[in-house]
């Protein structure tokens, strides 16, 4: 069985095109008009090991929010479609990221269930890229992430003074524990209800 799926969405505001492998070799092709996001996009499709492919437009004159969050809604949606009925997956991961003084901690649970508690404080908020990316939506992004692709994900800075580098530890470590939960050990559901 293949897991892929590609999912596009049109609003009135960005047209998103996502396409995930989960089971690639972790290359990216991301393109949103945002280059630090683009940056943290392939983080994602690195370190997750996804073939992940991103094209988005959206409305940059007005500010990168609704092109981040519509990114964030679309890979959701396709993670969703590409992991299927989750048999056998291992379903849950954890563990600390640091990239230089940043550290991370990031928990999931691949749930059927969308909750996110996201707790990354930033001192000055200064805008990264050109055009700018805002740092506040890496949060964002997280929760229409995990709200799409009904995920219980918590991440948590433990430490950290350069925004760049907790961001970058951030979607490191959710591509991480997203690369673990993911993993096929089985056949079995990895629940005690029967489904997700």
């Amino acid at each position: 069985m293949t897991r892929t799926a590609t999912i596009s969405r049109t609003t009135k505001e960005t047209t998103v095109e996502v396409t995930i492998d989960l089971d690639g070799s972790g290359t990216a092709t991301v393109n949103t008009g945002l280059p630090f996001f683009d940056h943290m996009l392939d983080q994602l499709g690195r370190h997750g090991g996804f073939d992940l492919s991103v094209k988005a437009d959206g409305d940059l004159h007005v500010d990168g929010h609704h092109t981040i969050e519509d990114v964030g809604i679309v890979v959701g949606q396709a993670f969703a479609e590409a992991l299927g009925d989750k048999a056998g997956i291992r379903r849950f991961a954890s563990g600390l990221y640091p990239l230089d003084e940043a550290l991370v901690e990031v928990a999931l649970d691949l749930s059927g269930r969308a909750h996110a508690a996201i707790d990354l404080p930033f001192g000055e908020v200064l805008p990264l890229g050109d055009p700018p990316f805002n740092p506040e939506m890496a949060q964002h992004f997280l929760e229409s992430f995990a709200a799409s692709a009904l995920v219980t994900l918590h991440v948590t800075k433990k430490a950290g003074v350069n925004t760049h580098h907790v961001i970058e530890a951030t979607f490191k470590g959710v591509a991480r524990s997203l690369r673990d939960a993911v993993r096929v050990e089985g056949d079995a559901l990895p629940s005690t209800k029967g489904t997700l």
